[in-house]
């Protein structure tokens, strides 16, 4: 694979370039930005390559032309806007065969959960789902930019969707890419509320291991996971009118 001179897309990467970038706006929408850092990325199941968000844009910012292709080999050379996290990426996808999209942002109620040895409490739809799944990398705090490091975290995510990354905000990782882009919401909106309740100082009650089942059968299945997305899409078509034009493009 050339690095050199971007390879032309066939139709079914154009519609995962064009998630990609949708992806990385409902990030922006919910709170994900950190200038320019942080990537969203995604893959066809089974290949050795994917698409992900480059190193000079922010996810508010960014645009089909702005997803890159990089190999999942570390070994080759990787395209000159590929993000400096690009390992994490790497090792992620290596390790795990069923991960075909990954997040992986510093907002700001996730990276706050991360820093504290609080276990995830279900006190909401979205604590449910991750209620047990979720890994905790402590290793180093630092820009993931050799590929020991993102395959230690690849190995503390384990079969979970997320890992936090403490001090560092967290991965989040999906079968799709909108699986991921949507789990990061949830993750996000998970800490944020579980922050909340502790800041109050008061006992608070959680859902019921039987209830949790249920909300991750039903609320997290994969229909009702497509049907966020689709909101999410529309969202993003009412803040940037301008995306709509990316499907004819």
């Amino acid at each position: 694979m050339t690095t050199d001179e971007p390879q032309p897309l066939n139709s079914a990467e154009r519609r995962l370039v064009l998630q990609v970038a949708i992806g990385a706006r409902m990030l922006s929408l919910d709170g994900h930005d950190d200038f320019n850092q942080g990537q969203i990325s995604a893959r066809m199941p089974g290949r050795d390559e994917f698409f992900i968000k480059g190193a000079l844009v922010g996810f508010d910012e960014a645009a089909p032309a702005d997803v890159v292709r990089c190999s999942v080999d570390h070994t080759l050379p990787a395209a000159p806007l590929a993000p400096p996290e690009l390992p994490l990426h790497q090792a992620i996808y290596r390790a795990r065969p069923d991960v075909n999209g990954i997040v992986h942002s510093h907002a700001p109620y996730t990276l706050l959960f991360g820093a504290t040895d609080l276990q995830m409490r279900p006190i909401s739809h979205d604590g449910a789902y991750f209620r047990d799944r979720i890994g905790l990398f402590t290793e180093t705090s630092n820009t993931v930019l050799d590929i020991e490091t993102g395959e230690h975290i690849a190995k503390d995510l384990g079969e979970h969707p997320a890992v936090l990354l403490r001090n560092h905000g967290g991965v989040i990782v999906g079968k799709s890419v909108r699986h991921a882009s949507v789990f990061a919401q949830v993750l996000e909106r998970a800490c944020r509320l579980q922050l909340t309740a502790e800041s109050t100082g008061v006992p608070y009650t959680w859902s019921t291991e039987q209830d949790v089942a249920a909300k991750q059968d039903f609320i997290y299945a994969d229909l009702s996971v497509r049907s966020y997305w689709d909101y999410a899409v529309r969202r993003v078509g009412r803040h940037w009118p301008q995306t709509a034009d990316w499907n004819r493009s």
